[in-house]
């Protein structure tokens, strides 16, 4: 399997200390990807070392969460590593795109997850425009998968570009998403895919809270806003 490194994070699972584990290779081309080493990265792991590696942590872990990159392009090497922290007792929590509705279907009918943060870029009709595909439409149905499997908390988050994204583009967007959260990410300008949008200001955290502000009457859970300059907060 393809893997990119790992962290220990006590932010990525609210609530738990959690390994995280960058799986790499991603079929998306999003112009605001910041894990772009991660799209082409070769570095092999078996899943021995994937299990040596949790098995080093686990004393004083809660939770292994798989990243990437897009998880789900190595479906059954993640399927293992979940079995096996499923195996030792630990909670589970994928990050995906969501690109993929029928394995995420696995993943749930195998009860193998119990938290999952769903990438969602942009409203489901203009996914082209951030993604350079036409997937709007997996998504929406990977969320409602996921809507449907009571045991599992749902993250909906989007990276707030100021150059992609207006702000009627997020007030659409808010009255699409159903979910347990809804997190708005600020957008980082360093090591990004496009270039050209190194030269766009990382938001305003405080503009960010705002406009979470506006959005909030229009979704029926919690939202939050996650910055560099203070870490995850919830409005």
């Amino acid at each position: 399997m393809y893997i990119g490194g790992t962290v220990i994070s006590s932010v990525e699972f609210h609530g738990n200390m959690s390994l995280v584990i960058f799986m790499s290779k991603c079929p998306l081309t999003c112009r605001y990807c910041h894990n772009v080493e991660l799209l082409e990265d070769n570095t092999e792991w078996s899943l021995e070392k994937v299990k040596s590696e949790i098995d080093s942590s686990a004393d004083f872990l809660d939770a292994v969460v798989i990243s990437g990159g897009e998880p789900l392009v190595q479906t059954d090497d993640v399927i293992e590593i979940l079995k096996y922290v499923r195996q030792i007792g630990l909670k589970t929590k994928l990050d995906t795109s969501g690109i993929y509705p029928a394995k995420i279907k696995e993943l749930l009918d195998l009860n193998l997850l119990d938290f999952v943060s769903l990438d969602v870029k942009t409203t489901f009709s203009d996914y082209r425009k951030i993604t350079g595909s036409d997937v709007g439409m997996k998504v929406k149905e990977s969320m409602e998968l996921i809507n449907d499997s009571p045991d599992v908390r749902l993250e909906a988050r989007t990276t707030y570009v100021p150059t992609l994204h207006t702000k009627e583009d997020m007030l659409n967007l808010i009255k699409e998403v159903k979910a347990d959260i809804y997190t708005i990410q600020q957008f980082r300008n360093k090591n990004v895919l496009d270039p050209a949008l190194e030269k766009i200001p990382v938001p305003n955290p405080h503009d960010l809270r705002k406009l979470a502000e506006e959005l909030k009457p229009y979704f029926d859970g919690q939202i939050k806003v996650k910055s560099a300059e203070f870490g995850e907060q919830i409005v």
